[in-house]
């Protein structure tokens, strides 16, 4: 079976690493793709927001599966188009896909569900927000309501920063149309961590649990970012705590999108904080979140081609996934200076050095070929990530691969997985 994958992130590359594995597979299409994905199959020059010449390149193919892994196609009901088209898609509709899309939408569907999350209001002004903000003195936390890459949230310790950010997206528009409302929400306590579930409408199989790492700096310092480091499993996450999850936050929130009339298929990515009083909801997306996808698909060893028709077909009940009970951890290489402006161009060394270490895969994220070679593309430029028996050997096989890649103005956060390797070493 031919298949398109459209994307050209970390993420893509790690979907596409894991759907080479596929006997099924037949050719492998990557639009926009990158350095990395070019390696599985063959990259195609359409920008991932381009529906209709996705669609078109789709037909021409005559591809039998089209597997979407950004958010902003699905928000724009590419899945939609797709299967109007009589193309096999894997993802949410559009209307579905405003779970993630619409931060507002969500909010009341948890609401409707019953879903437990922080309080929070919703805001299309800057000056009611402003007013609200100042009334409270308790830590806040500003969201865009639209997609803005990861980066539409911040936490505010006191209620001048929360005033100031709101601004900043609201009147400033720092994040563009996705500020044109914000939430505002009470800070949560606890420790994070990203349960991804195949959804088919009705079934729901959850897959192993992961932690993201968000902020830039060591010991979540910093602003956030799309994400600079995760590891698979997260051992906060206990088989009872993934009961309850499953119980209390993914059942109710697939029941409430069907009321809705919005049934979910793909990928549900919740974003949860374990607080003291249990797990509570920061956010859903709807897709493979970026970096976890890289520890998760790593650890998978079922065939994900497989998975992902079972979920189109509306057969996931027919599937059972299996797992390498090793952990894996994750380590992004990002370019000098993200989340803020940064430079592209830079040769990167050390790949084929990297990759002969055992047990590790470099999932390519913002990178290109050109005749200089392989050269970032983006601000998270790899995902170096490694399994092993524990979590520190795992950490410690990622950052012997991380070392030896160099590029001009390379970075990345040295406490990947600390976390989980104090819980469980």
């Amino acid at each position: 079976m031919d298949v398109l994958l459209i994307g050209g992130g970390g993420r893509e590359h790690a979907i596409a690493w894991k759907l080479r594995q596929s006997k099924r597979l037949g050719k492998l299409y990557t639009a926009p793709g990158n350095a990395g994905t070019a390696q599985c199959g063959e990259n195609v020059e359409i920008r991932d927001s381009d529906i209709p010449a996705l669609v078109g390149f789709a037909r021409e193919k005559r591809v039998g599966l089209v597997i979407v892994g950004p958010e902003e196609p699905l928000a724009k009901g590419i899945v939609d188009v797709m299967e109007a088209s009589g193309i096999k898609t894997f993802g949410p509709s559009g209307a579905a896909a405003q779970l993630e899309a619409d931060k507002a939408f969500a909010k009341q569907l948890m609401r409707s569900g019953v879903i437990s999350t922080a309080e929070g209001r919703v805001f299309d002004r800057f000056s009611d927000a402003k007013a609200y903000i100042a009334s409270r003195d308790e830590p806040v936390v500003i969201k865009a309501v639209g997609l803005a890459k990861g980066k539409g949230v911040v936490v505010c310790d006191d209620p001048a920063q929360g005033i100031l950010i709101a601004e900043r997206i609201m009147v400033d528009r720092i994040f563009g149309d996705a500020g044109e409302r914000v939430v505002v929400e009470d800070k949560l306590l606890g420790e994070e961590t990203s349960i991804l579930a195949f959804v088919d409408g009705h079934s729901i199989y959850v897959m192993e649990s992961s932690q993201d790492h968000k902020p830039i700096g060591d010991g979540d310092t910093g602003p956030n970012t799309g994400g600079m480091g995760a590891y698979s499993p997260a051992p906060i996450v206990t088989e009872a705590m993934m009961d309850r999850i499953t119980r209390e936050i993914l059942v109710p929130a697939v029941d409430a999108m069907n009321r809705n009339g919005t049934p979910y298929k793909g990928v549900l990515y919740a974003g949860l904080m374990i607080t003291s009083g249990g797990p509570r909801v920061l956010e859903f997306n709807v897709r493979f979140g970026d970096p976890e996808t890289q520890p998760i698909l790593m650890r998978l060893q079922s065939d994900l081609l497989e998975v992902c028709l079972a979920v189109c077909e509306a057969k996931l009940d027919n599937v059972t996934l299996r797992w390498d009970p090793r952990p894996a951890v994750c380590v992004v290489m990002a370019s000098g200076g993200y989340p803020d402006e940064y430079p592209k161009g830079k040769v990167i060394t050390g790949l084929k050095e990297a990759a002969q270490l055992d047990d590790v895969a470099v999932f390519h994220a913002g990178t290109k070929l050109c005749d200089r070679g392989v050269v970032t593309n983006g601000g998270r430029v790899l995902g170096v990530t490694a399994i092993g028996a524990t979590v520190a050997a795992a950490k410690t096989r990622a950052y012997e691969a991380v070392d030896r890649i160099r590029f001009e103005g390379a970075y990345c956060r040295r406490d990947i997985a600390d976390k989980a390797i104090r819980r469980k070493p």
